[in-house]
């Protein structure tokens, strides 16, 4: 979802966005406060109105999430319409650690989010009397609370993948695409490039804003640290890796990027211990270089990424022969 969402800013619009993971962070806070003790068992006002502690419905707190993310995003997009390239990815750089910062350090003189202690004691995601945290017996069949989140996550994933096809055929998508072409020309043809930005802001800064409710949910625990430039750069990853404003490449790349992770934990250590009898080189370490080395691979033998979107308006034979006449 985090690389959907960014794809609709960096893909579709070619704004490049290295504070994403901010309204992640937004997302992930607004449940976590509306959905846990902290707010009563700090502000006695509260604790007042809500005896019986803040459990907000999801139906009301993502939504919720979603329109803070949006607003969040165009805010950030309103002061960097002018901005291009390198200026706009060092403005929303600074964006995302404010809001870490921001997030670490509101805990005092008001303590509204535990600063670097975070929040705890989130509920988890209910739907009615079927709570996702507790195991749920289907027809006999007993499914886990990690396989009914992964099921939750799915079908958003899924609506989301719908959405962001239709936003992409949409008069509106086509507009996105124009400004990340030429945005003079885009201009001189009557877009309103201010509002297509902006929207490109907001619409990606809303998936981000739920995902970090799906995200608080799940974990039950959320802290400024779950939201560094790390995870910008990795969800940015995601996007380069699989083929920038392609919706199939992008799945291609979160895919790619969520397993190989997981592939090297359970790997890397075993396969060192085989071979010199101690860890060499720890996982963490060896993933990040790999990154940048794929990174670099990309950029030099297939920057358009894995799985590119199709060029509109040329034919493939016509590729292809143009292909063999500079061979030739």
């Amino acid at each position: 979802m985090l690389a959907l969402g960014l794809n609709i800013v960096v893909g579709f619009a070619g704004l490049l966005d290295l504070g994403y993971i901010a309204f992640y962070a937004v997302g992930a806070y607004m449940y976590a406060l509306l959905a846990s003790p902290h707010l009563t068992s700090n502000f006695a006002w509260i604790a007042q109105t809500f005896p019986n502690g803040l459990h907000n419905s999801i139906w009301f707190v993502i939504p919720l999430g979603a329109g803070l993310a949006a607003l969040f995003g165009i805010l950030l997009g309103a002061p960097v319409l002018k901005l291009r390239g390198d200026y706009l990815a060092i403005v929303t750089l600074g964006f995302g650690e404010i809001m870490r910062i921001l997030m670490n350090n509101l805990n005092a003189p008001v303590n509204i989010t535990n600063g670097p202690q975070g929040i705890t004691l989130i509920d988890p995601i209910s739907f009615g009397s079927v709570s996702l945290a507790k195991t749920l017996t289907v027809f006999g069949i007993s499914l886990p609370s990690v396989y009914l989140y992964y099921y939750l996550f799915l079908v958003l994933a899924i609506i989301t993948i719908i959405v962001c096809i239709r936003l992409q055929d949409s008069r509106l998508g086509r507009a996105w695409m124009a400004i990340r072409e030429d945005e003079l020309a885009a201009k001189a043809m009557g877009i309103n490039v201010r509002n297509v930005k902006l929207l490109a802001f907001s619409l990606g800064a809303t998936f981000g804003g739920v995902a970090g409710a799906m995200f608080s949910a799940f974990q039950g625990f959320v802290s400024p640290e779950s939201f560094t430039l790390n995870e910008s750069i990795i969800v940015l990853a995601m996007i380069v890796l699989g083929g920038l404003g392609h919706i199939p490449g992008v799945v291609l790349g979160a895919v790619l990027l969520s397993l190989f992770p997981e592939v090297l934990r359970h790997t890397v250590a075993p396969l060192q211990m085989m071979l010199f009898g101690k860890v060499v080189v720890e996982s963490e370490v060896l993933r990040m270089m790999l990154y940048g080395l794929a990174m670099v691979l990309i950029m030099l033998y297939r920057p358009k990424g894995l799985w590119p979107a199709p060029e509109h308006g040329i034919n493939p034979s016509d590729r292809a022969e143009a292909g063999k006449a500079q061979a030739a």
